[in-house]
């Protein structure tokens, strides 16, 4: 199968996409919001609707256009300088989305999303409900970290890793970050770096090829986007990452033609409570099994039970996600597990028929019940 034939075959089908946006395409310093390039965007945005596509925007800027609203040429270090920013440049930002996107009979609806709200099971359901509620009403939904009121431990980290987190969200058929680089090159594109067109998986070649680089109004580079289609790719989901010269990009992509770096999807989709668990969660700890506890979860499709582990690794509380290590350490699998990690460290290479002696009370068998638990 050549090129335009596999592009053509990954986008076919393709009704709800996840397009994320970047600072340094919104927001220029000395300039402002750059309303011609959003005008634009809205224009392309438009034609996607007209195929029936869905479409979630992740919209950096906010941090930026509250800058060059204060005056300020670099990007503040301080949480509380940044919240403030953010808060300032927020309104402007939204209110040119609406106005680029008003004379093609849109309408958009801003959401502003944190870790927390991912992590916590009934958040995470409203918000997905939220933003299903709006594309069933023909809405454009314009997602945001909620930079305003963030601090440090429920920060995302940067808008790359949030879209990809949303594609999980809302079940999108497509990530597509749009940047100011043609997309993931062997170099750097400034001095002859040429453009990777298509990426199998992303592996630690790929990775050393993404020379990304904090700028001065942006957190992301060509790194933080190689890790967010790597992670969509783990949902099962594609990714486009590409530049946007061109005024007919999105038509182009969609044509099939080698526009951008497609990042192919891995295996096959997890969906719903799985996915939730395996990729969106933040593990707050570790347990090492031995191999026979490894294999039963990987090819029997085994629940975790307290003679398989061998180390407990951190502090966590009972609910609480944690990784799933093998002998060496390396992570294969996330659960949900029943015991804290104090009663874990009690009950760790016994047989479940000796956890009310060791512990008094038992909740469970499992530490981790395979319904709670997910391959990665």
């Amino acid at each position: 199968m050549d090129e335009r034939e596999l592009r053509k075959k990954t986008l076919k089908g393709v009704r709800r996409v996840v397009t994320k946006v970047g600072s340094s395409l919104l927001v220029s310093l000395g300039a402002g919001l750059n309303t011609a390039f959003i005008s634009r965007l809205a224009g392309e945005l438009s034609g996607l609707k007209k195929r029936k596509v869905e479409i979630v925007m992740v919209s950096s800027g906010a941090i930026a256009a509250g800058m060059e609203r204060l005056g300020l040429t670099k990007r503040p270090k301080a949480i509380s300088e940044l919240q403030a920013a953010a808060a300032i440049g927020q309104s402007s930002l939204m209110h040119v989305y609406e106005e680029a996107f008003a004379p093609w009979g849109l309408k958009v609806a801003q959401v502003l999303i944190t870790h927390d709200d991912m992590r916590d099971r009934r958040r995470y359901l409203n918000a997905r409900n939220t933003l299903l509620t709006l594309l069933n009403l023909g809405i454009i939904p314009i997602i945001n970290e909620n930079d305003s009121v963030v601090v440090e431990e429920i920060k995302f980290g940067d808008n790359d890793l949030l879209a990809a987190l949303v594609t999980s969200l809302i079940d999108a058929d497509l990530l597509l970050i749009l940047t100011d680089t043609p997309g993931l090159c062997d170099g750097d594109p400034h001095t002859g770096g040429k453009l990777i067109s298509v990426v199998e998986k992303v592996t630690k070649k790929v990775e050393t090829m993404a020379q990304g680089s904090q700028t001065e109004i942006g957190t992301g580079g060509m790194v933080s986007k190689v890790g967010a289609a790597r992670l969509a790719a783990r949902f099962g989901v594609s990714t486009v990452v590409t530049g946007c010269g061109d005024p007919n990009v999105l038509e182009r992509i969609f044509a099939g033609e080698a526009v951008g770096t497609l990042f192919l999807a891995e295996g096959q989709r997890l969906k719903g409570r799985k996915q939730w668990i395996g990729f969106t969660l933040r593990p707050k700890g570790g347990v090492v099994l031995d191999q026979g506890a490894q294999k039963a979860i990987m090819q029997g499709g085994k629940s975790l039970l307290p003679s398989g582990v061998l180390a407990v690794e951190g502090d966590f509380g009972r609910g609480d996600a944690v990784s799933c290590l093998g002998p060496r350490k390396k992570e294969f699998a996330r659960g949900l597990v029943n015991y804290d990690s104090h009663e874990l460290r009690k009950i760790m290479r016994h047989q479940s028929s000796q956890i009310v002696n060791i512990l008094g009370y038992k909740y469970t068998d499992e530490v981790i019940h395979r319904d709670n638990l997910v391959i990665l």
